[in-house]
């Protein structure tokens, strides 16, 4: 039985001299794994379509008695070329694969996911915003559709809202504002002020379609990265090994 979706291509792997196997985040499939024959070979049909980061229409082939497809055809619909002008932004782009795979369930659908992955691809490609802003927000607002929402509306002791100065607590997802925190007795914490509190806020809380529309100093989204880095580590409890390989090509 075929079926057409389309589908953003997050790893492929080589299968001997010619064929590949590529893991694929759809649109009404969710994450699935797709074996392309004759993929590698230049002058295929399937060869464009199947790179990695190229979203594509495809056409999928149920393998009976396995948990892949066969793609018998793949056609690019966007190939985020910029991303291969710069090795930071493809190593960011890779770890944003990493962390889609590790946390998102094989073959559960999720438009909203996939909505904002190629957001993200598409302005780290253009160049429309500074890396750093588009990692967080994709790092929270991730996180947050997949079910780790943290609560940031108020100091969870006090319950104040506003206050300059906010520890955040990555394992709990929690703040805490300066009034009530002990040195003695605060965990692990993020110190940040009112411009880097209301930006974490809003990478969980904005619509949609205003997003990525805030900026920071390079100091502050210096420290919203290690907050949302702490978070993502924290709650996933696991460390990336291309979030590390990014960070060591900045």
């Amino acid at each position: 039985m075929k079926t057409l979706t389309e589908g953003l291509i997050l790893r492929e792997q080589n299968i001997g001299e010619r064929d590949k196997l590529v893991t694929a985040l759809t649109v009404d499939k969710g994450i699935i794994k797709g074996f392309a024959k004759g993929a590698k070979n230049i002058k295929s049909q399937n060869c464009a379509g199947t790179q990695l980061f190229t979203y594509s229409r495809l056409c999928l082939i149920e393998s009976k008695g396995r948990d892949t497809y066969v793609i018998s055809e793949a056609k690019s619909k966007e190939q985020f070329f910029g991303l291969r002008k710069d090795i930071a932004n493809m190593c960011l782009a890779q770890y944003f694969s990493e962390l889609l795979m590790n946390i998102l369930v094989d073959g559960e659908k999720n438009k909203e996911v996939l909505s904002l992955t190629l957001n993200s691809l598409y302005l780290l490609s253009e160049n429309k915003k500074p890396p750093t802003l588009i990692k967080s927000c994709f790092e929270m607002r991730l996180l947050s559709i997949c079910g780790y929402m943290p609560d940031l509306t108020m100091c969870s002791i006090c319950g104040e809202y506003d206050r300059e100065t906010f520890f955040f607590l990555p394992q709990t997802g929690s703040l805490i504002c300066s009034h009530c925190a002990s040195s003695d007795s605060l965990p692990f914490s993020i110190t940040m002020d009112r411009g880097i509190t209301k930006a974490l806020r809003h990478t969980i809380y904005a619509d949609d379609k205003k997003l990525f529309s805030f900026s920071l100093n390079e100091t502050g989204l210096d420290t919203l990265n290690r907050a949302t880095e702490e978070y993502v580590i924290r709650q996933t409890e696991r460390h990336y090994k291309t979030l590390d390989f990014y960070k060591a090509m900045r």
